[in-house]
């Protein structure tokens, strides 16, 4: 374990991970090496371990995410109700993780389809915000691709997999401090100072 590194990019300075006053390396969970099974696998800089044994170096890398910035006529924001943990009963943004072979534009398209029955007709990339995403104990570093999503036609609205419930907020109401995943609060915000 390393304590106090991080990143440095562009004159910005990014805390790799802070628990409980120290640094701990993004991949502490990773013991052993995922080529030969050796438990000689050490950290070998602040993105990567090496295996001792075997010299296979293991980068570790975001897990690219998508979240739909969904707006109606009136212009109220679509916003989910999350049903599943982390962050279950807090609000968030229709969205989720890019499978493999599959486009950001794809993904972005086909979580909107599985979380709430809308097509997407047109999107626009708008920016992206590192997190990190806890499922079942295990840190998700993630990149989340902020797009401005168009839907024409919201007849087939309707909660699904992993949301409880869909609503529309007018855009002066929203309120970052309700939404329970630290990129999308981040975003919300950032939302706001660009005035959606």
């Amino acid at each position: 374990m390393r304590q106090g590194f991080a990143v440095e990019h562009q004159n910005c300075k990014f805390a790799v991970k802070q628990i409980k006053g120290t640094m701990q390396h993004p991949l502490h969970q990773f013991v052993y090496c995922p080529k030969c099974g050796s438990n000689e696998f050490v950290i070998n800089n602040e993105k990567s371990k090496k295996c001792m044994r075997c010299g296979f170096v293991y980068y570790f890398n975001p897990i690219a995410a998508v979240v739909a910035v969904i707006e109606n006529d009136k212009g109220e924001l679509l916003v989910a109700r999350r049903g599943k943990e982390p962050a279950k009963g807090t609000l968030d943004l229709p969205g989720g993780f890019t499978d493999m072979f599959e486009t950001a534009e794809e993904a972005v398209c086909r979580e909107v389809v599985e979380e709430t029955g809308l097509k997407v007709s047109e999107l626009h990339y708008l920016f992206s915000i590192p997190n990190i995403y806890v499922y079942s104990g295990f840190e998700e570093h993630t990149l989340d691709l902020f797009f401005r999503c168009k839907v024409n036609d919201f007849s087939g609205l309707k909660a699904q997999d992993d949301v409880e419930e869909l609503l529309f907020i007018d855009k002066k109401k929203v309120n970052a401090a309700e939404f329970g995943l630290t990129s999308i609060r981040k975003g919300i915000e950032k939302l706001q100072k660009i005035a959606i």
